[in-house]
């Protein structure tokens, strides 16, 4: 018997048995959209995390005051899951800070800035945003913001601004255009650069101490640096450390008093992290597999016992077992390849419904939970494998009933009712 009428065969088997199929179809339906959703949920949040990651910069290092291991900005702008309150009391920066981190040989830019909040007026409309002080001889060197529109600050500039495209955008409807004049906290600024995003405003440092609350006149809220060769992070990090705890008088690694961050070692622990969640994830989803694979095998021992006559019939007119087992094994990957195919079907729709709910939810995508607000990510790849995965699955599960139903003695095959 040629492959071509076996698999004919175990179409019509298929096609015959169509609640019991079915009903096992939708077990292995459910582990392969389980495993699906969870694979593409993951690429879509890895996908983010590098793009959110690359507008940091791999070159660029901050220096913060306070102390803690676990700290960081992986929440972007949001709550970070991962950061643990500094045992240690925070010590400002200050210039002298700046001046020993410009004597590390791996350091091509030092700038210290601070930060706070301010009301923005603009035609009317007043709204609360981020205000960040820069030294605007070195910013453009050492920043990761891109101008969509009109310039950089430049040294020279006294009541400036470049605004974060996000603030022009959603805050004001891009109303705000270059050369305008607003209002912050009752000063008047001109506006000479828009950034591609941000959600900050930006302005000569010596001006933002003038219009900030509770920000020293020689103190920095962090430090960004800008090193020469990213190959030497770590290496750079642990000079910055060593540098700064000696010029601060700190004795002991207990008493460190700042933070040293970079991108890398923030992608590092963000990968970690999701590689554990998407490994327990896939556990849970390999249990539905398991009972969809038991599924498969029930049905095919059964349709092996409703088959035993006319298995008889074809053995008596000389078929051979290895034909009657391809019967079989046909039969079972093609319930594990329809429930492969509806399964990816069904773990795409999950996957896109859990990303736009997740980005509802979290709107300021904030921590890892706002990871999962980005697109979901299927690849060829994925589908292929899957699809390759849910009919081995199948024929596996089927494997035993089809070398049983081989087996069979034509006789007794054609005696049993």
């Amino acid at each position: 018997m040629r492959l071509k009428k076996s698999f004919q065969l175990a179409i019509n088997i298929f096609f015959h048995s169509k609640l019991r199929s079915w009903l096992t179809i939708i077990g292995i339906i459910i582990g392969i959209a389980a495993v699906v959703a969870i694979v593409s949920i993951s690429q879509g949040a890895q996908q983010q995390l590098e793009e959110r990651l690359s507008g940091l910069g791999a070159d660029v290092l901050t220096i913060t005051a306070g102390s803690s291991k676990a700290r960081g900005t992986m929440g972007f702008g949001g709550g970070d899951p991962f950061s643990s309150t500094s045992s240690v009391s925070a010590k400002n920066l200050t210039a002298k800070d700046v001046l020993v981190l410009k004597t590390i040989d791996n350091v091509a830019y030092v700038m210290g800035q601070v930060s706070g909040k301010g009301d923005i007026t603009y035609s009317g409309k007043t709204s609360s945003a981020s205000i960040t002080g820069v030294d605007a001889s070195v910013w453009k060197d050492i920043t990761t913001e891109e101008i969509s529109e009109g310039r950089f600050l430049v040294q020279g500039d006294s009541y400036s601004v470049v605004l974060g495209g996000d603030v022009v955008s959603r805050t004001f409807d891009d109303a705000i255009t270059i050369n305008s004049k607003i209002i912050i906290e009752g000063t008047s600024f001109k506006v000479v650069g828009i950034t591609d995003s941000g959600s900050s405003i930006y302005m000569p440092i010596d001006i933002a101490r003038e219009i900030l609350e509770d920000v020293g006149e020689k103190e920095f809220s962090s430090i960004s640096v800008k090193i020469k060769d990213v190959d030497l992070s770590d290496a750079t990090v642990e000079d910055i450390t060593e540098k700064l705890m000696l010029a601060r008088g700190i004795l002991q690694e207990k008493n460190i008093d700042f933070s040293v961050s970079s991108p890398a070692e923030m992608q590092e622990t963000m990968q970690e992290t999701m590689d554990t969640m998407t490994l327990f994830l896939g556990a849970i989803a390999a249990i539905s597999l398991i009972v969809g694979a038991v599924g498969i095998a029930n049905t095919m021992f059964t349709s092996v016992l409703e088959k035993t006559r006319d298995i008889g019939i074809m053995k008596a007119i000389g078929t051979k077992n290895k034909d009657i087992m391809y019967i079989f094994l046909f039969n079972s990957g093609l319930i594990g390849l329809v429930g492969g195919i509806g399964g990816i079907i069904l773990g795409y729709s999950a996957s896109t419904t859990i990303s736009t709910l997740s980005g509802i939810t979290t709107s300021g995508g904030g921590g890892l939970t706002g990871m999962l607000s980005g697109e979901s990510v299927i690849s060829g790849w994925l589908i292929i494998g899957v699809l390759l995965f849910s009919i081995l699955v199948g024929m596996i599960a089927g494997a035993i009933p089809a070398y049983r139903a081989s087996k069979l003695n034509p006789v007794d095959a054609l005696k049993y009712e």
